[in-house]
């Protein structure tokens, strides 16, 4: 499931622990499944509940190809771990879809369709304290004029391992992401082609702060191979992409759970 809420990332289960296990001693495989609740797109009123698939191979390298970030190479040291990849977009639709972000009440906003897109993550640990920040940029998409320029986004996060025991482990973090000007129109603006397509008035949305919010994450190990993940996500859209007209809803909640397995 890929969109810009309707996608929290598989690995967001394992953000406070910098997720891949690169630089393996032999190849790693995982497998991922579950289910989510949450809004149908950022900023949306309504939700969907829909199931989760995901998989991921790491080399003895460093090399991984996965189903959440794609193609990439990541490294894991002691205190610091750093990953660059190339996968896919997030995307919208204007109806609403099991799949895809999207609702009816973006009737004639189009679609925003998935690119090519490159990022790079990467974490440094101060303590108990884990700073990380991701960078991505997806590429210029030519058929669609209104959704269609290249963006990006930049999220940055602090986080702390609140509990672990023999009930598992509690993490927490809170985050900022941002986005330039063509992220910010792109998934928040409405030109005037498109208001005259659909119910909303135009609205030029600028570059900057996209929102704030807090993740919780409790892990729950089964065996020596299988693991139990449960996420809650918070966010609260700031000014610039709240205050557009497609939001209805600045405060975003979304709950996940999944199972990973790996071998």
């Amino acid at each position: 499931m890929r969109s810009t809420n309707l996608c929290l990332s598989l690995t967001s289960l394992c953000l406070l622990t910098s997720a891949n296990s690169v630089l393996a001693e032999d190849w790693q495989y995982s497998l991922k499944a579950g289910v989510a609740n949450l809004p149908r797109y950022s900023g949306s009123d309504e939700r969907v509940t829909a199931p989760l698939l995901g998989g991921e191979i790491i080399s003895p390298w460093g090399i991984f190809l996965s189903t959440d970030k794609g193609l990439g190479w990541g490294y894991e040291g002691d205190n610091a771990s750093f990953s660059a990849y190339v996968g896919t977009s997030a995307s919208r639709k204007d109806k609403k879809s099991s799949t895809h972000a999207g609702s009816d009440k973006l009737k004639g906003m189009g679609e925003i369709k998935t690119r090519a897109q490159v990022g790079i993550s990467g974490s440094y640990t101060l303590g108990s304290v884990i700073l990380g920040a991701t960078l991505e940029h997806a590429l210029k998409e030519d058929d669609h004029k209104d959704s269609g320029k290249a963006f990006t986004s930049l999220e940055l996060t602090v986080g702390t391992n609140l509990y672990e025991g023999q009930y598992g482990s509690l993490d927490a973090s809170l985050s900022s992401r941002f986005g330039d000007g063509n992220y910010m129109q792109t998934w928040y603006g409405v030109t005037t082609g498109q208001a005259a397509q659909s119910r909303f008035r135009a609205y030029d949305a600028k570059g900057g702060m996209i929102s704030n919010g807090m993740k919780l994450v409790w892990s729950l190990p089964i065996n020596e191979h299988t693991n139990f993940s449960t996420l809650l996500d918070v966010q609260y859209l700031a000014n610039e992409a709240g205050n557009s007209p497609i939001v209805e809803r600045r405060l975003q909640t979304s709950v996940m759970g999944v199972i990973d397995y790996t071998f």
